[in-house]
């Protein structure tokens, strides 16, 4: 790869680097170690906690930045670069940048909706963890993990369309930015995927000598779509449980024929194939 480009693989986790349905990423780990000998990042950009990618991070060995809570932060080890980013501010071992208020916002919110649609929508926060493990078939441990949410809270729709509408409606005159991923809507600020992997990007180009940044956005979800549109290639992996998300753009799409992890491994292989910027 030249010296005056770099790579950067921007990943989704749930259906994508990680199987729909037991989590797994082994099919996708000869891949993975192909990018690392290469010094390629693959960066996390999903709607889970940081701590619940922060063991994900452990299992695969990876050290670099991540996107929490489908783009409300964005952490990057403290030290990670040689200077702290601009916008950044120092948070434990991390250099934190915010797009989203606090979680308990999300949570006053649908506090004032309950009456008005009784029994037609659960969310984390309530649920507690054994209603998170119902939801999403997560054991307690990690359901416990991604309750511990900072800055959006996920819901868990119950009702008819028309009345979901209406919700969603009522969300939006409350100042909330809802979202829909494949299994549950999210409130959070006015931030997404995209705009994250944006920024992020440019602090790696403004890091490195403001290189030319060759980057590849992977996702399976709706809540996948802004990140899919700002990279320069988008990897829409296959789902067992719903259609590809709709993109507007045409070109530098690859479209997966494996699910999940299988789907990764697939669509990224092609990318370093085709590309010879990213070719190793």
């Amino acid at each position: 790869m030249s010296t005056q480009t770099m790579a950067l693989v921007f990943t989704d986790l749930d259906g994508s680097l990680l199987d729909h349905d037991d989590y797994s990423f082994d099919a996708a780990l000869p891949v993975l170690a192909k990018l690392e000998r290469a010094g390629i990042p693959v960066i996390a950009v999903t709607s889970k906690t940081r701590v619940e990618i922060e063991r994900i991070r452990a299992e695969l060995d990876n050290r670099h930045p991540f996107v929490v809570e489908n783009g409300a932060a964005i952490y990057i080890p403290r030290g990670y670069f040689a200077e702290q980013p601009d916008g950044t501010r120092e948070r434990d071992d991390y250099w934190v940048m915010e797009f989203s208020p606090d979680r308990q916002k999300w949570l006053d919110i649908l506090q004032s909706l309950e009456a008005g649609f009784s029994g037609e929508f659960e969310y984390f926060h309530r649920a507690r963890v054994a209603g998170i493990v119902e939801m999403t078939g997560l054991g307690t441990a990690e359901a416990a993990l991604a309750n511990q949410r900072e800055f959006s809270e996920p819901v868990k729709w119950l009702g008819s369309d028309e009345r979901k509408a209406e919700f969603v409606g009522s969300l939006l005159s409350l100042g909330a930015h809802p979202l829909q991923g494949g299994r549950f809507l999210t409130l959070a600020g006015d931030c997404d995927k995209g705009r994250a992997l944006a920024r992020l990007r440019e602090i790696y180009a403004a890091q490195s000598g403001n290189v030319v940044i060759r980057d590849i956005a992977i996702g399976d979800s709706r809540n996948d779509i802004a990140m899919l549109e700002a990279a320069e290639t988008a990897l829409v992996i296959k789902s067992p449980v719903h259609d590809y998300p709709p993109l507007k753009r045409e070109n530098g799409v690859i479209y997966s024929e494996g699910f999940g992890p299988v789907g990764w491994a697939e669509g990224v292989g092609q990318w370093l194939g085709e590309s010879t910027s990213v070719a190793i």
